[in-house]
């Protein structure tokens, strides 16, 4: 029965110990080469852990976190030598510069940056990428449209990321909050001049192909009805993509007849892949496509660019997501996790983060055990919600992935702390509760228990050794839960319906 019972929650020796060399090399990389290994691990899946867990880490060595640019950045992370200039906030502008990680046990990681990839880019393929590579440098946004000849959502988004402040100087906004640049281009203006681009390739496209039609009908005899048939479905058949993007299109619907490349194109949401790169010439300017006009919009904000960075990047990568909280979170009495340490055990203490992953595995006793991590900004946070707490509070963790959390502190050794969980509130939520009606509202909020249906009727989840779990103890993901987030900023382990 002990063994029956052990193949249901059990874990592997062997694979435990296969992980012992790959970690110490793992450590040794980063002890010594901090920069070089997270740039890999950032390149390469991370696992479970998400990307912008993985910058955090790389912010608390001293890394600097190089913002998105189409005249540095990689298809790849990238390492770069920098300085105290190099990362916003800079010295100059009144900020103080990355201190020394050395002091709280961390490698120092400070003459090293961290380029953002090309390929975070939402919506970005593989063939744009090496465009964007191959044909810098660019002097404007009007060179950059001409060369790198990517669509219109993509060039939006590498606006919208920052990936063009460096070459027209648009600098940083931290510590400068309602700044309005009133003589210099902002990125709303460059995202109006991307539109005003993409109209005149249109037009330009559309009067050359009417004077290309005229010349034809000059020169040449019509040919034949038949022979123009059959040459535009070879060429709508074609293995060709060029071809197929040549052929003139039917008058018909587009999941019609047309061949198989024809309806998989028309099914496909993917931007189609730009032509090959066959010159690095800088664009001629004549002066006759639209340019830069500075139309008094106000610049973004710190908390505008952050945003814009979560939902093209899925990382929030000039500040951290709790950072827009932290006024309230201290006005709480929130502990963060770089302090965790210095509670005692036993204590009832609130801790708030961006949720890192869910997991409930199943566990010897059958019941459902949820493991909650957050990031608060300083480090990871661990909380437990046993099957008694998570009635009240199970579709908060799962349905929100900005929390408040209540519990117990455990102390299991010099530096092993967890959090037994007994309540859970979306941080958004208490925030606007805070701004609205002020702090006592707020703790008056988090004493009451939210009332639940208790649903007493469940299906009993069998395995295949004849072990039990509980009817609460899922085994497949119930559906993405949370629609107020662009890209996936969390895990989610199989057994975890958020």
């Amino acid at each position: 029965k002990v063994i029956e019972a052990f193949a249901s929650f059990g874990f592997c020796k062997a694979h435990a110990a296969a992980f012992a060399l790959p970690t110490y090399q793992s450590a040794w990389l980063k002890a010594h080469w901090p920069a070089h290994f997270l740039a890999g691990v950032l390149t390469h899946d991370p696992g479970m852990y998400p990307k912008r867990l993985i910058l955090e880490d790389a912010r608390q060595c001293g890394i600097a976190i190089l913002a998105l640019d189409v005249n540095a950045s990689e298809k790849e992370y990238v390492v770069e030598r920098t300085s105290s200039l190099d990362e916003p906030p800079p010295i100059v502008l009144g900020q103080t510069s990355r201190p020394d990680p050395s002091a709280g046990g961390w490698p120092d990681g400070r003459a090293w940056g961290i380029r953002l990839a090309l390929a975070e880019v939402k919506g970005i393929n593989a063939g744009e990428v090496e465009r964007i590579v191959s044909a810098r440098p660019y002097h404007s946004l009007t060179d950059f449209w001409h060369r790198a000849q990517v669509s219109r959502p993509i060039a939006e988004r590498l606006v919208l990321a920052g990936a063009f402040d460096s070459v027209y100087g648009l600098g940083s906004t931290v510590g400068l909050p309602g700044v309005r640049r009133r003589t210099r281009v902002t990125r709303r203006d460059l995202l109006l001049q991307v539109a005003e681009l993409d109209r005149h390739a249109r037009a330009v496209q559309r009067a050359g192909r009417a004077r290309g039609l005229a010349a034809g009908r000059r020169r040449a005899p019509l040919p034949r009805p038949a022979d123009v048939r059959v040459e535009e479905a070879a060429a709508r058949t074609s293995t060709d993509p060029r071809a197929r993007e040549g052929s003139v299109a039917l008058e018909r619907h587009p999941l019609a007849s047309q061949g198989v490349w024809a309806k998989a194109a028309a099914q496909s949401r993917a931007t189609v892949d730009p032509r090959p790169v066959t010159s690095v010439q800088l664009t001629l300017d004549l002066g006759d496509e639209p340019q830069e006009h500075v139309s008094g919009l106000p610049e973004m904000n710190a908390e505008e660019r952050m945003r814009a960075e979560l939902e093209i990047l899925g990382l929030d990568a000039s500040r951290h997501v709790v950072d827009t909280y932290a006024d309230f979170l201290d006005a709480l009495g929130a502990v963060r996790s770089r302090d965790l340490l210095h509670q005692r055990s036993r204590s009832q203490i609130l801790v708030a983060g961006v949720k890192v992953a869910t997991q409930t595995p199943p566990v010897r006793s059958g019941r459902r055990v949820v493991f909650l991590t957050l990031d608060d900004g300083t480090g990871p946070v661990d909380a437990t919600f046993f099957e008694d707490a998570q009635g009240p509070y199970a579709a908060t963790v799962f349905g929100s992935w900005l929390l408040v959390v209540r519990g117990e502190v455990r102390r299991t050794g010099h530096r092993g702390i967890s959090l037994r969980a007994t309540g859970a509130w979306p941080l958004t939520e208490l925030h606007a509760r805070w701004q609205k009606d002020g702090l006592d509202a707020v703790r008056a909020h988090l004493s009451v228990v939210p009332a639940f249906e208790e649903v007493t009727r469940h299906r009993v989840l069998t395995h295949s050794s004849g072990f039990q779990m509980s009817p609460y103890a899922d085994v497949k993901p119930s559906g993405e839960a949370v629609k107020d987030v662009a890209r996936k900023l969390w895990h989610r382990s199989p057994g975890s319906p958020g």
